[in-house]
């Protein structure tokens, strides 16, 4: 047995106490108080969540009380992810101005406002101003979370917190679909009222919690605070030594002298957020146009592989797949949103451990397996004279499968990716971006979908998905770089030139050092 060790260490007559030597270090304990400042703004996200959950079930009431037609629906349906542009537009601004924890604040007030205004509602005029006043609120919260819970997140749990905002989405959702059942039993004209009224709660009790983080460290070096940055630092990294070390990097990312041990500082101008959008569009350079392609690409493809029909519609599927009543078509829906939950929980274990990348296409393989066997059975159930009681079922199991595939990795992962890919003086504005694109691409499938399938079948439209999530596949797999384990300053290093060049060459600097290591231990 001793031989055998020595043999796996490939260092011949030394003692088997050397394998000690080689052993991996374990990873460091999960800081604590990073975890409860990223869980805190994550939760915004439970606000376009039980939006997106509880209209799947709000509309078939809607639609009766109000007598809309499907058109209309449609708009009410995804219009707030149009609305929701105004609020990420703004802001990545807003944030660089008054701060990344005083902008989750007006996220939840103005979410608030909108909640209110819904659940009052008398026509569907008054309807749409509420969810013009909620969309805004949604794009901030989007926008912001992930940005500050980067920013506050050390290295080794950076891919584990910055997925809170997608676990929070799911957990939105769930509660909205539970919100469905609970007031189904409502008269119709009050239902659908308490559905969308009751979410005013959560987004008082988050605004107020949220006043008990602390501010991000690099926009509190952005405003020249280094004092207040290290004393959040030193509560927020694994260690002191790291806690220096991010410090030096924001301060050189933010033009700051290295030796320079002041409290507060006079930025250099330039690092306010002047000239962003110049760099990020105008004159971008090879790596910042890399990073700008892989960050708006994986929110497109995120929406565009047709999540949000099964989110905003379930009720609508479940009845093209043979489930015709109401309450079973309710409970069947909050599986899709336990589902979701679930598996995205267990995704916000698995990014720090096997990596963005390789979840990633792991995830999106899923889908596209779950989408093609989801049509064909959807084909079968719709094209039978009669009831056929395996393809209905297998058309329940591959729904859920999809929403547990695409929560597994292509669900979490754009949040966490776009938000540590982007230098800190471009952050904010590249963020607010993505979450822009996000929601357009959102929109217009949720007020298309109806339209979609009347035209091509429901069969045809899941087809259509499972074409656009190939044509993602090969996107990620040819242009998305791994970022796992890797500080938020020096991500920008890998992007500029193909990957696989650096992957390769990463792989041979490791075999370079582990021979190193070999021959330096037998000397």
């Amino acid at each position: 047995m001793a031989d055998r060790k020595s043999n796996k260490i490939g260092i011949s007559g030394k003692s088997n106490e050397l394998i000690t030597d080689f052993d991996p270090p374990k990873p460091p304990k999960r800081n604590k108080y990073a975890l409860a400042c990223g869980m805190l703004a994550s939760m915004t996200s439970i606000l376009l969540g039980y939006d997106c959950g509880v209209m799947s079930g709000a509309q078939k009431y809607i639609q009766k009380d109000l007598d809309c037609n499907d058109t209309q629906i449609e708009i009410l349906v995804g219009i707030i992810n149009l609305y929701s542009l105004v609020g990420a537009a703004v802001a990545g601004r807003t944030s660089d101005w008054i701060g990344r924890r005083y902008t989750i604040v007006l996220a939840g007030a103005i979410f608030f406002i909108g909640a209110i205004l819904m659940g009052f509602a008398t026509n569907y005029a008054f309807l749409m101003v509420g969810r013009f006043v909620a969309g805004i609120g949604v794009g901030y919260a989007l926008m912001i979370a992930p940005v500050y819970t980067t920013e506050v997140s050390p290295a080794s749990a950076r891919g584990f917190l910055t997925s809170f905002p997608e676990v929070f989405i799911n957990a939105g959702v769930m509660l909205g679909y539970v919100s469905n059942y609970a007031f189904s039993k409502l008269p119709t004209n009050l239902g659908w009222r308490f559905m969308l009224g009751i979410g005013a709660i959560p987004s008082v009790v988050l605004a107020v919690g949220v006043l008990a983080m602390p501010e991000s460290p690099r926009w509190l070096v952005m405003q020249g605070r280094l004092g207040d940055a290290k004393i959040v630092l030193d509560k927020t990294s694994d260690s002191l030594e790291e806690s220096k070390l991010r410090l030096a990097d924001i301060k050189e990312a933010a033009g700051i002298p290295e030796d320079c041990n002041d409290d507060i500082v006079q930025v250099p101008k330039g690092s306010h957020g002047e000239g962003v959008w110049k760099e990020l569009l105008i004159h971008p350079t090879l790596a910042v146009r890399h990073i700008l392609l892989c960050a708006l690409g994986v929110h497109f493809f995120q929406q565009a592989s047709g999540i949000d029909t099964v989110v905003l519609y379930s009720p609508r599927i479940f009845e093209k797949a043979g489930i015709v009543n109401d309450t079973p078509q309710l409970l069947a829906t909050i599986a899709v949103g336990f589902v979701k939950t679930v598996f995205v929980l267990v995704a916000t274990f698995l990014l720090d451990r096997i990596g963005r990348r390789t979840l990633l296409l792991s995830s999106v393989t899923g889908m596209i397996v779950s989408l093609m066997t989801l049509s064909i059975a959807l084909t079968i159930v719709n094209h039978s004279d009669h009831k056929v009681p395996w393809a209905i079922a297998l058309s329940i199991v591959t729904i859920l499968s999809f929403v547990g595939c695409f929560s597994m990795g292509l669900g979490p992962i754009p949040w966490v990716y776009s938000s540590e890919i982007f230098p800190l003086r471009l952050r904010a504005q590249g963020c607010s971006m993505g979450v822009a694109v996000n929601r357009v691409v959102s929109g217009v499938i949720g007020m298309t979908f109806i339209s979609l399938y009347n035209a091509i079948s429901i069969a045809g439209a899941f087809f259509l998905f499972a074409g656009i999530a190939m044509v993602a596949c090969l996107f990620f797999y040819t242009l998305y770089p791994e970022t796992q384990g890797r500080n938020l300053e020096e991500i920008e290093e890998l992007f500029g030139t193909f990957f696989w060049w650096r992957s390769r060459q990463a792989e041979l600097d490791k075999k370079k050092e582990a021979k190193m290591m070999a021959n330096k231990a037998q000397d």
